[in-house]
């Protein structure tokens, strides 16, 4: 049985008991037991399922709702980072957004615009700014992500590349002095980078959180972002390393975020 046959049949089992043991899994499918905690460990990087000792059972929450609880994290500063960014754009732009935590509640606040002309891999982002006056939404195909229904992969890369925007309004994992601008996912950080490449300005919206972190996938340098929009300036060492790129930041406000304590984080 090929691998996606195997796939869609333990989802059709835990479709209808909710869980299946390991053992079960071997005997209905006919393939060995290291077969079986292959597939089941694809499928949870996925997010399609979760692990349990000997077992496998459907996840508690649906990938909206795990997207919604990305959203309530620091949702005063998100809301707070959506406003500043709202003032670089006027009505009529072309835009290109990412899919995000942040990047959703910027969608929101460019509700405030008319007549904006929008490219996003995200169902959730493109729902919201449809509704917008005048708007013209274009949604990315490709393979679409159980974690938060966007779309990622050569498709939508390709779909991407049919546009051209005056901004690119995007999320980020992580900042860093010497790392640049990073992300978790390979994906997302292609994404990003076929964004800004047809975008005439990009912006990296985030707040302080991401300047404590580093990741393992590099978007760009710090020299491959136009303006940083977050809650609290930097610290100083990613404030004057970004400024040496020339790279604006707007920040809600004027505390910045402690050297020693990123640094503690980064390390």
């Amino acid at each position: 049985m090929h691998k996606t046959a195997r796939y869609n049949a333990i989802m059709r089992e835990l479709e209808t008991s909710g869980s299946c043991s390991v053992a079960d899994l071997t005997r209905s499918l006919g393939v060995s037991d290291e077969t079986v905690r292959r597939d089941i460990k694809a499928l949870a990087a996925r997010g399609l399922v979760e692990r349990v000792h000997g077992a496998v059972l459907l996840p508690e929450r649906t990938g909206e709702a795990e997207f919604e609880k990305r959203m309530a994290l620091n949702a005063a500063a998100k809301t707070a980072i959506a406003q500043r960014a709202l003032e670089e754009i006027e009505d009529g732009d072309a835009v290109m957004i990412d899919n995000g935590a942040t990047t959703a509640y910027v969608a929101r606040a460019l509700l405030a615009r008319r007549d904006l002309f929008v490219v996003t891999n995200g169902t959730e982002i493109a729902r919201t700014l449809v509704r917008g006056k005048g708007n013209r939404v274009h949604l990315a195909g490709g393979e679409i992500r159980a974690s938060d229904n966007a779309a990622f992969g050569e498709t939508t890369i390709q779909f991407i590349r049919n546009f051209r925007a005056r901004h690119a309004i995007l999320s980020i994992g992580a900042v860093h002095p010497e790392g640049g601008f990073m992300d978790f996912h390979l994906q997302e950080a292609e994404l990003a980078r076929a964004m800004i490449e047809q975008s005439t300005q990009s912006m990296v919206v985030a707040d302080h959180t991401k300047f404590r972190n580093q990741a393992p996938v590099k978007v760009c340098g710090l020299d491959g972002i136009g303006t940083l929009v977050c809650d609290r300036p930097p610290p100083h060492a990613l404030a004057a390393a970004l400024a040496h790129h020339e790279a604006r930041i707007l920040s809600v406000e004027s505390e910045p975020e402690p050297d020693d304590v990123a640094d503690a984080e980064l390390a």
